[in-house]
């Protein structure tokens, strides 16, 4: 294969691994019973008029398998620690205490389960339009190479090559989804 065509399939594959470095950081995000630090890595705090991540103005820490502590750096901070998290829209509701913040996190009902898994389930379904799209972008380029003179046989055999790949990173999504589902399930 030429060149040109070795690079388009390099970056479907480097589009295609983006697509699952993405969803395994949106499903750390979904929880599933035990309290992680992780679950507020999505929190950003107004800190003196710039949106920061909450880990770079507070240290989190989970104080057991049901409550994290926020301990911000700056006591003037509470607030708008407070405020954030609830922004943030997660279903977790901060407690202040004057020092930290402290959040205990709810056991999870059958019907919170079943909403996790249909959001983790979006998630997936998100990061395979991710892969289709990769596949379609690098067959288009193929195209263009083929009518640049490549020959049809080559463009041929790069296609069923961007082909396998996209099926081998389906399938790891599939498999990265059956185990959060199953994540998620255990009570």
């Amino acid at each position: 294969m030429t060149e040109e065509i070795n690079f388009i399939i390099d970056s479907a594959k480097e589009s295609m691994n983006g697509s699952v470095a993405h969803l395994e950081k949106e499903f750390l995000n979904i929880r599933a019973g035990k309290a992680s630090p992780q679950m507020l890595g999505s929190v950003f705090v107004d800190y003196y008029g710039a949106q920061t991540a909450l880990a770079q103005v507070a240290n989190v820490v989970a104080a057991d398998a049901r409550t994290l502590t926020v301990s911000p750096w700056e006591k003037a901070m509470l607030q708008p620690i407070e405020k954030a998290i609830m922004i943030a829209n997660l279903g977790l509701n901060p407690m202040n205490n004057g020092d930290n913040i402290i959040i205990s996190i709810p056991a999870l009902t059958e019907d919170r389960r079943r909403e996790l898994v249909k959001q983790a389930k979006a998630e997936a379904e998100d990061a395979k339009v991710g892969i289709r799209n990769a596949r379609k972008d690098a067959n288009s380029d193929i195209k263009k190479e083929e009518k640049d003179g490549t020959s049809e046989d080559i463009c041929k055999v790069a296609e069923d090559s961007v082909q396998k790949l996209t099926d081998a990173f389906i399938k790891k999504i599939d498999e990265i989804f059956t185990a959060k589902e199953a994540e998620i399930m255990k009570v």
